[in-house]
């Protein structure tokens, strides 16, 4: 018999599609298993604030197919300090939640590891992020969503693009990682893709936009991450107006819609497997860990090794790149 008797989940930093996906396994598991299960509003701060209410598998009920998280998520200055910590600890004791299930990305899981040090509460982490960039699973919860959104959106771009003769820059997110740039870009079919993983030569790109206008290739996607050392899509846009005054370009900045939206199947089918291993796992014993899957088996890593990761792009894809492009 498991000790947990009751889990409290929260949703924590920025959103992505399949946290609700994650939230109802997690809350249907505990319940088969006779646990209680507590959402908590607005990650760390409401477990602060003490906006914890028992949920019942009925509250889960129709919420698979939605975006964004119907536990709402902030970040909290508070919860960094001892005192906010504390007084979230107290909360906790007075709604009797002996452990915890947390949806988010390394931030939330670096909160879990100082709270657990002070107060030894039992938690599994589940990674929620669209940027795919943790350490420690295959795939994180809404990147497939996030790019299929993109990749939606710059098709829609090429088609008036190739209408009207235009370069457009599609800056996509990414401020740290480049994985939603990179494939979107190559599913859409880029001229150019610009991320934070690769130092982008400037005058390289003018030199493919030079060549592209002397072969009369009169379309042009440069799809670019964010976080791009370059600075993102209204600087590089900057350079190419005044290196080619008579070219028609645009630049589109995609921002939060790639947050939104109904997840797709992936994403939906990944938050499920999670949010049951999650259960599963506390009530094994397992703590202080991210519940991941690696090369399709659940996987379990310590929050102390799971870190934004920045894995180095292989020359082979680069160089894909280029050649698909031409």
């Amino acid at each position: 018999m498991s000790a947990i008797k009751r889990i409290g989940v929260l949703t924590s930093g920025g959103d992505s599609p399949g946290m609700n996906a994650a939230i109802r396994a997690i809350v249907r598991t505990a319940i088969y298993n006779k646990i209680e299960t507590f959402g908590i509003r607005r990650g760390y701060q409401g477990m602060i604030d003490g906006d914890i209410f028992q949920m019942q598998t009925t509250d889960v009920s129709n919420i698979i197919q939605r975006g964004g998280t119907i536990l709402k998520t902030a970040r909290s200055e508070e919860f960094q300090k001892k005192e906010g910590r504390k007084k979230a600890y107290e909360q906790l004791l007075k709604h009797n939640i002996d452990a915890l299930a947390l949806i988010g990305g390394d931030g939330t899981f670096r909160g879990a590891a100082a709270f657990f040090k002070e107060y030894k509460i039992p938690a599994i982490g589940l990674p929620g992020t669209i940027d795919k960039d943790l350490a420690g699973s295959d795939f994180t919860i809404g990147f497939d969503t996030a790019v299929n959104t993109a990749v939606d959106a710059i098709d829609k771009i090429r088609d008036t693009a190739e209408a009207h003769d235009r370069l457009f820059l599609v800056e996509v997110m990414g401020r740290d990682a480049g994985y939603i740039a990179l494939n979107s870009g190559i599913a859409c079919g880029a001229e150019d893709i610009l991320i934070p993983e690769t130092v982008t030569h400037v005058q390289e790109v003018l030199n493919r936009i030079a060549d592209d206008e002397n072969r009369k290739k009169t379309v042009h996607i440069i799809v670019i991450a964010e976080g791009d050392d370059f600075g993102g899509a209204d600087e590089m846009m900057k350079i190419i107006k005044e290196k080619f005054p008579l070219l028609d370009a645009r630049a589109t900045i995609l921002g939060h819609i790639q947050r939104g939206g109904s997840p797709t199947y992936a994403d939906r089918v990944l938050a499920s497997r999670l949010g049951h291993a999650a259960v599963n796992a506390l009530m094994e014993g397992t703590s202080m860990a991210m519940v991941g899957i690696i090369n399709d088996r659940i996987a379990f890593t310590p929050f102390e090794k799971v870190v934004k990761q920045h894995t180095k792009i292989s020359n082979d894809m680069l160089e894909m790149i280029r050649v698909l492009s031409v």
